[in-house]
């Protein structure tokens, strides 16, 4: 294992590029190490300072038996290659999985939970880790949502990213009106005007379309969209935080699927 004591080593440049979206996906702490190994994605590099459990120097040592570089670092040195204010003793590198679209959709019935313009990477985390626990077949994400697999969202989804197939799409439309060609409905959330959340079928392959924090869905989503679907609320509330929203509509899915 080499030491590491300089900030200035390369490595900084390396961790400091994947905090900011370049390349690499940056794991900060244990759960997610361990969550990112035991789905099998490629860990490449490992930086621990401080002594380790016996569960952590397992993981560690299996890591470097498969290939990822580790390095013991000073807590200055962990404190620049880390993005959070207090780190827990690791962070690591490791390549985004390549996940095919047609995985979105199995098992069948298929479930996807689709986000347009999804700009805080807390949401997006959170509708994915959402996802995941209603059950949902997939996530499809355009571009200009927060990257799912930034260090942010991959925090606030705590793992659920490597559990579920998610895929940031530049055509995010265009996988939409295939998907309906082959008879899976796209239900667009809408504040207002769609059917109440109860009343719609969730039972057949669905496609739950959600628009960013704001402005909501674009025209183009919208004019893809084969039905509207809007939670009740009561009082002077207009609307609630997308995530929320998103795990509301799905654990309808879930209740109805499960009947």
């Amino acid at each position: 294992m080499t030491a590491i004591t300089s900030r200035h080593h390369p490595i900084v440049k390396q961790f400091r590029a994947a905090a900011r979206g370049d390349g690499a996906i940056l794991l900060d702490g244990w759960h997610l190490l361990t969550d990112a190994a035991a789905a099998g994605l490629a860990v490449q590099t490992v930086a621990i300072s401080g002594p380790l459990s016996g569960d952590a120097h397992t993981l560690v040592s299996r890591l470097g038996v498969n290939g990822a570089q580790v390095f013991e670092v000073s807590a200055s040195v962990l404190k620049a290659l880390s993005p959070v204010d207090s780190p827990t003793g690791v962070v690591a590198l490791a390549q985004p999985p390549s996940v095919p679209p047609e995985s979105l959709l199995s098992p069948p019935p298929a479930l996807v939970l689709a986000g347009i313009g999804i700009q805080d990477p807390g949401n997006a985390g959170a509708m994915i880790r959402s996802a995941a626990a209603a059950g949902a077949t997939g996530v499809l994400v355009d571009e200009t949502t927060a990257d799912p697999w930034g260090w942010k969202a991959l925090r606030a989804s705590m793992g659920s990213t490597f559990h579920i197939p998610v895929v940031r799409s530049r055509t995010p439309i265009a996988a939409l009106q295939d998907w309906r060609a082959r008879r899976i409905t796209v239900v667009a959330a809408v504040p207002r005007g769609g059917t109440p959340i109860y009343a719609l079928d969730m039972t057949r392959p669905l496609v739950v379309l959600m628009g960013g924090e704001g402005p909501g869905l674009p025209p183009d989503a919208l004019a893809v969209a084969d039905e509207f679907v809007t939670i009740p609320m009561t009082g002077a509330i207009e609307s609630l935080n997308v995530a929320a929203a998103a795990a509301v509509l799905l654990y309808e899915a879930r209740r109805q699927r499960a009947r």
